[in-house]
């Protein structure tokens, strides 16, 4: 709770009713802060509910304490609004005091140390294995490439090798773009086939080793012919474009997204769900937290533990579906 000194009674701010008081923060927010219009629309909206909160309790500007807040704050979450909302909302009132402070119109600030609620952090969504088989077994449709039968089998070739390695490596998209086709100290990262690994520059500039799996090391093998007809003779890059440059992240999310509509998939796919499935299948089959952490790139093995949840979540669908108990009787 942060003190102030009490301002003096001839405080132009100090005599001004709530309502003239807020109008008189927004200017402030408008004129000296530079907030857009977006923003000061949501202040106003916060401040509406705060003064909403204060004529139902009848009390004034300068005697809210920090049970009334946390009260009002309290209401308004049992009323329906979530935790993100709570959390703006609770930063413009703490502001508004903060001012009001500053203005000498208050004593103390009773938004400070509310908090709100914690967020449920969303699961991460993966495929089944049966859609990632799909996506890495489909054969595109060459039609986009204009006529030239060649071109789509290179770019078909390059297209199910990224599949391969984002899902069989649990890659990042930054991480499979960077790859280059030769290890070396100035390479972000690249393939060993030989040892079956591949070596990848993650979060943090950390570089990991990660297994490559059979499938990933045929479609590599695959892939690297096609490569030599298309990448520009001084282009490092391992994926590269139909005009020979490197293969960026935000291409890659739409030949990935293209080619799962294509197969078929019921969701939209982009390169992280990838990573995501390649955790949850691992997970399902082995139950190794520590392993898995580590084939991710995870500096700490919390950021893993929500694939156990989404594990369990599976195994519950399973359950539910399959087991005579958990069915429902008519």
């Amino acid at each position: 709770m942060s003190a102030v000194a009490v301002g003096e009674a001839s405080n132009p701010t100090a005599a001004l009713p709530l309502p003239q008081a807020i109008e008189r923060h927004l200017t402030h927010l408008r004129v000296e802060r530079r907030l857009a219009e977006t923003s000061l629309k949501a202040y106003r909206d916060a401040f509406v509910r705060l003064a909403a909160a204060m004529e139902r309790d009848a009390i004034a500007l300068d005697a809210v304490q920090p049970h009334h807040a946390r009260r009002w704050m309290a209401q308004l979450h049992a009323g329906g609004l979530g935790p993100h909302s709570l959390a703006q909302l609770l930063s413009a009132w703490r502001g508004l005091y903060r001012w009001l402070g500053q203005q000498g119109v208050v004593s103390l600030n009773p938004v400070d140390g509310l908090r709100a609620p914690r967020a449920p952090r969303p699961l991460p969504k993966a495929l089944s294995v049966d859609q990632a088989m799909a996506l890495a077994d489909h054969h595109a449709d060459p039609a986009p490439t204009r006529g030239d039968p060649e071109l789509a089998v290179r770019l078909e070739l390059r297209d199910r090798c990224i599949v391969e390695l984002l899902y069989g490596c649990g890659l990042r998209v930054s991480e499979l773009s960077g790859l280059d086709l030769i290890a070396g100290t100035a390479a972000r990262g690249w393939i060993d086939a030989q040892a079956g690994e591949a070596q990848v520059l993650g979060k943090g500039s950390k570089r990991r080793g990660v297994p490559v799996g059979t499938a990933a090391l045929a479609a590599l093998a695959a892939w690297l012919p096609a490569r030599a007809a298309l990448a520009a003779a001084d282009e490092p890059a391992l994926f590269v474009t139909r005009g020979g440059t490197r293969l960026t992240p935000s291409q890659i999310r739409s030949r990935l997204k293209d080619r799962a509509i294509a197969a078929g998939l019921p969701t939209h796919v982009h390169p992280h769900m990838l990573r995501h499935s390649f955790a949850s299948h691992l997970l399902q089959s082995s139950s190794d937290l520590r392993a898995v952490q580590e084939l991710l790139g995870h500096a700490n093995i919390t950021t893993t533990q929500i694939y156990t949840k989404l594990d369990f979540q599976h195994l519950a669908k399973t359950y539910d579906a399959a087991h005579p108990r958990a069915k429902r009787r008519g």
